[in-house]
């Protein structure tokens, strides 16, 4: 079963707002068995949306459209489907009474626009929009057989909408595939190495089992899905090919849950052994105690950070050796050394990271290019320093160095 997905707004072409509609609409989909094979955003322009649906007619068995049905003249949705279809509008009593008690309720007075939103296309089965005026439409065609879903744009409207209301129908509707998925998450190696690494593993994968790579900075995510109609068959099997995958990956493996990256992994070892941590940053400006402190309960582990990203900073507070800065330049594996030592004794923790670098666009008067940068981990016992360079852009480096400590500093607790 196939679907595609059409948001309709210039608001999300002219980059104002963020089409997070379609992401969610195709997660719940695919949790029903339906494959989402194409999503499209186009103006709010009535000759686009005909030639859209025309071509999504060709390949997808269920269009689901977002956008486009408020009472403004600008909103022209429900208009062209209505043409579309060569229908009409006609009044519903019961979205006009909904309509009246939504309005009744916040105590704020309605217009006739808003009372055309009960106009509705007779050919249409009407969905109750208990969130808001405008209603979902469900039209079915035969010549290609396709069901095309009309949705309001606003996201808890359209939640609310395909929850209660378009998810049931089409279980009901369609004998759909179970559909599974396991994502891990892996640290510390390229996209590429990995896939050398698994060139078998992949090999000997059954039809209805893929693997995909989705990497990012600092990190590579490996999806595993299968597809079937037998449940406990496809269970086992995927089960199966899964523990497999972690055994090759277990070395670089942080994350078995695409929910836990690896601040929220870190944090449950430091929470366990009931060890503490602090960070001092330089080029990163704090985005290691940021990515720490946005786990809940992190105050148990997490005691602080000096962001020095001025040298006075590293001087003053940090207790760095000036003499050090002199010889070695702030970008330098002694600094950052220095650095985690300092903070971990002043701040009175097990653990300590630290980062200096150039993230760039200037080298400020080192002898290091940007993208350098030295990560530094303070143990009980002895201190790492590790020398990258995750050139550019600046995004890029902070981000990258600020995952590579979490990793490091993983791998040596």
């Amino acid at each position: 079963m196939q679907a595609e997905i059409i948001t309709i707004g210039d608001e999300i072409l002219i980059g104002q707002i963020i089409d997070s509609n379609s992401k969610w609409i195709a997660e719940e989909l695919n949790k029903i068995g339906i494959s989402v094979q194409q999503i499209t955003s186009i103006q709010d322009d009535k000759q686009a949306i005909i030639n859209t649906l025309h071509h999504a007619k060709k390949n997808a068995d269920i269009i689901i459209v977002t956008g486009g049905l408020g009472p403004t003249k600008d909103d022209i949705t429900k208009h062209t489907l209505t043409q579309y279809f060569d229908d009409k509008l006609i009044k519903n009593q019961e979205i006009e009474k909904h309509i009246i008690q939504l309005f009744n309720k916040i105590k704020y007075a309605y217009t006739n626009l808003d009372l055309d939103q009960a106009l509705l296309p007779s050919k249409a089965t009407i969905l109750k929009n208990n969130l808001g005026t405008a209603s979902g439409m469900w039209f079915e065609e035969q010549q290609p057989k396709t069901i095309i879903i009309s949705l309001p744009g606003v996201p808890n409207e359209m939640k609310g909408l395909m929850t209660n209301e378009v998810l049931p129908r089409l279980q009901q509707k369609f004998d759909l595939p179970f559909i599974l998925h396991k994502t891990l998450i892996t640290y510390g190696m390229g996209e590429s190495n990995i896939a050398k690494r698994l060139e078998d593993f992949e090999n000997q994968l059954s039809k209805n089992i893929k693997l995909a790579y989705l990497p990012s900075y600092g990190k590579t995510r490996l999806r595993l899905t299968a597809k079937g109609k037998d449940r406990n068959s496809l269970n086992k099997a995927f089960q199966q090919q899964t523990n497999l995958l972690i055994e090759h990956i277990k070395d670089i493996l942080a994350s078995s849950n695409i929910n836990e990256p690896i601040e929220v992994a870190l944090g449950k070892i430091l929470t366990q052994k009931k060890y503490t941590l602090a960070t001092a940053e330089s080029c990163t400006g704090g985005n290691i105690a940021k990515m720490l402190t946005s786990v809940p309960g992190s105050s148990t582990y997490f005691i602080g950070s000096i962001v020095s990203y001025n040298v006075r900073i590293k001087t003053d507070f940090l207790q760095v050796n000036p003499q050090t800065i002199k010889k070695y330049s702030v970008v330098s594996a002694q600094v950052a050394q220095e650095m985690a030592e300092n903070i971990q004794r002043i701040f009175k923790t097990d653990f300590a990271i630290a980062a200096t670098g150039n993230a760039g666009p200037t080298t400020d008067k080192t002898d290091k290019t940007v993208g350098d940068v030295f990560i530094a981990i303070a143990t009980p016992t002895k201190t790492i320093v590790k020398e990258f360079n995750f050139g550019q852009p600046r995004e890029k480096v902070i981000a990258k160095a600020s995952l590579k400590g979490l990793e490091l500093l993983m791998q040596n607790i």
